[in-house]
Parts: structure tokens; sequence; C-alpha cells
């Protein structure tokens, strides 16, 4: 499934959806400003633990934006582009640059080929109630990343009193340490699993932040 992107009401009613087709206990995972919708939609009452993977967990109150105050933006912010529709999108040489410079040339044409852009609004829109204050998560950081600074994602694993694991990888590491990746994933549903769940589905945002 994809997020409209279009507004964080919107993401969380498409993740919200999906979670009502399934009859049992879920795992949302969230990249980017995918962490935000899990963050929001994690409130639903199937969802047993979320899983953020380089990805924003703003507190109730805020929004996406708000959780970089004490850590300005990245040059990579600098080099994000905006359509005529308000619609944030990046050029496939800061794709290279940024997003997953960790990646062989042709994955990054076909990221900047296939990268789904986000309505700005949707960075200002703000979350309600943190899911994470109350449900187990897991926290994926990665230490070479040019988009979300380390230290950042550091700090929302601990303020989130998150399991963490730390790799050496850019933005994706689902692409470029996919087994690593899983392993977190599998552990958080394995969690549940030991608890009596019986599915689990995923969420990754697109938002190359």
């Amino acid at each position: 499934m994809q997020n409209p992107l279009t507004s964080l009401a919107d993401d969380v009613d498409a993740v919200s959806r999906a979670i009502n087709q399934l009859s049992g206990p879920v795992v949302l995972v969230g990249h980017g400003y995918g962490g935000t919708v899990i963050t929001q939609a994690g409130n639903h009452s199937r969802v047993a633990a979320l899983v953020y993977v380089a990805a924003f967990a703003p507190d109730s109150g805020e929004c996406t934006t708000d959780s970089q105050i004490e850590y300005p933006p990245r040059q990579a912010v600098a080099k994000l582009e905006v359509d005529s529709r308000g619609f944030l999108f990046l050029a496939q040489e800061s794709v290279s640059h940024f997003l997953a410079q960790d990646l062989p040339a042709t994955d990054n044409r076909v990221l900047a080929a296939t990268q789904q852009p986000i309505r700005v609004g949707a960075l200002m829109d703000r979350v309600a109630l943190a899911a994470w204050r109350g449900k187990p998560c897991w926290y994926v950081v990665t230490s070479e990343d040019r988009m979300i600074s380390p230290s950042l994602q550091r700090q929302l694993a601990a303020t989130m009193n998150a399991h963490v694991s730390t790799m050496r990888a850019g933005h994706t590491p689902f692409l470029s340490k996919p087994k690593e990746t899983a392993d977190v994933i599998l552990t958080a549903v394995d969690f549940v699993l030991q608890k009596g769940g019986l599915l689990w589905y995923s969420i990754a945002g697109t938002l190359p932040m």
C-alpha cells in the first residue's frame, strides 16, 4: 500500500483502512515521514508494536518539522524542490548524494524516477496522540544518514524508550542492508507473536527526509 502523502489525516486514513482489513494484531513500520504516520495511526486498537526506520516520531501536539528544532535542517533539505502544486521531491543528483549515497547508481536512478512527492502541508500537520507513548517500539538509527541527523534519530529513540539498532547505512537501509533491517522488524513481529498475535502489516513512508 502506498500513502497518498497529501496530508497526515489522509495517510493515517489509508493505514487505518489497511489495518481494518486484517483480523489480528499489527506491527506498523515507518520510514522517514512514515514515522509520523505510524505515530498517529498506531493508536488503532489492533496495533501491537511500532518500528521506526530512520524515521520521525513527533510527540502529541507536534508535527514532523518540530522534531528538527534542535537539529537545524541539513543540506539535503535545501535541495528539496517544490512543484506547482506544493509537493516536495528530490532531483536525481540529490537522490544520489543525500538520499541513498550507499546504493549503486542504477538504484539511485530508479529511486529518483519512482519517488512519490509529498505535499508540504503534510509536514506541518500535528499528531493528536503519540502511539509510541503506550506501545512497544523499535528504532533503526542510520549512522551515515544525510537526510535525518543520526543525532536526532538517537534522541527520538531515547525519548520513546525504543529498542535501538544502529546500522552504518544511509537513509534507505531497507535497500542497502535489507537483511539487517528485516531482522529488526522480525524481532518486533516475534514479540507480538509471543503475545498471541497472528498477523502483521508494515508501511514505509516515502518522504526523502
